[in-house]
């Protein structure tokens, strides 16, 4: 079994010369970070914070705007769970990455201000807070490496497509996770997640990707595939995968009670060195 990885804030220096070693569903980069960018990163945290320390769930769920995906009429990319070990502890993202643009993906557990450092094309966010119940089934999920690597697969793709194994995208790995503290169950594999929503109705969105973007990512990108859809998707171009807005529709129906809290992003505001070193401790 894989060890799930934790990744710590970079001291503020340190992020204005080294680029981020991993995005999720994107390639990697060897641009430095502007030191602008860094400071939004962490403000947008800071924000997050904020929300989260103010309503103090056991585990709450965020997305990001990674990619933009406004051609598919999509807003957030990512997905994530966040949760703290204990009260006073920090606030820790754990959530499934691609390992810089490769066919594969591992599991990550970092602070709150490395999940805005990955290449965002929007500093707009999204907090998901489920009901105490639900809340309290991921709790016991999160901590526990084991059930966390059992609906983990290494194989990436970002266009996965729901009820198949073969691949998975990260999204796809919150779903599945999220089935779990939805159905009560721990299933023994992927494929019993996947049977699970399937019977429950879960909807995945279809995106309209022409023959000349899929046959480019088939060929020229390694975190691209297309082999685990149905052959009349791959015909007709009306690729079904897992989405942050698919994710929340299937959540709020399945838990009315559920929250869903759009942050805006922060103005840009010039904050002094040493509070942005502190921002970043404070989410390590």
């Amino acid at each position: 079994m894989k060890r799930i990885v934790k990744r710590g804030v970079l001291p503020f220096a340190a992020a204005l010369l080294l680029a981020s070693p991993v995005w999720a569903g994107q390639g990697c980069s060897d641009k430095p970070l502007e030191p602008g960018t860094v400071r939004i990163a962490l403000q947008t945290a800071a924000q997050l914070q904020q929300q989260l320390d103010q309503r103090a769930p056991k585990v709450a769920l965020v997305a990001r705007v990674g990619q933009d995906l406004s051609e598919y009429g999509l807003r957030y990319s990512h997905m994530a769970f966040v949760a703290r070990g204990s009260a006073g502890e920090p606030w820790r993202i754990s959530h499934l990455l691609n390992d810089c643009g490769q066919a594969t993906s591992a599991l990550w557990r970092e602070g709150l201000g490395n999940f805005f450092l990955d290449d965002m094309f929007s500093f707009d966010s999204l907090l998901i807070v489920p009901d105490a119940k639900i809340q309290d089934r991921l709790e016991k999920l999160l901590r526990n490496p084991a059930a966390l690597e059992q609906m983990h697969s290494s194989s990436y793709s970002i266009v996965a497509y729901p009820f198949s194994t073969l691949h998975q995208n990260s999204n796809q790995w919150v779903l599945e996770i999220l089935s779990e503290a939805l159905s009560g169950q721990q299933f023994v594999k992927r494929a019993d997640a996947q049977a699970w929503l399937k019977r429950s109705a879960y909807q995945p969105d279809a995106l309209k990707i022409s023959t000349l973007k899929r046959l480019g990512g088939r060929m020229f990108k390694a975190n691209v595939a297309f082999d685990d859809h149905p052959i009349d998707q791959r015909v007709t171009g009306n690729i079904e995968t897992i989405t942050v807005d698919s994710t929340v529709r299937f959540l709020e129906s399945a838990a009315p009670q559920t929250q869903v809290i759009p942050i805006s992003a922060p103005q840009m505001v010039e904050l002094p060195l040493r509070n942005a070193t502190a921002s970043a401790t404070a989410s390590e």
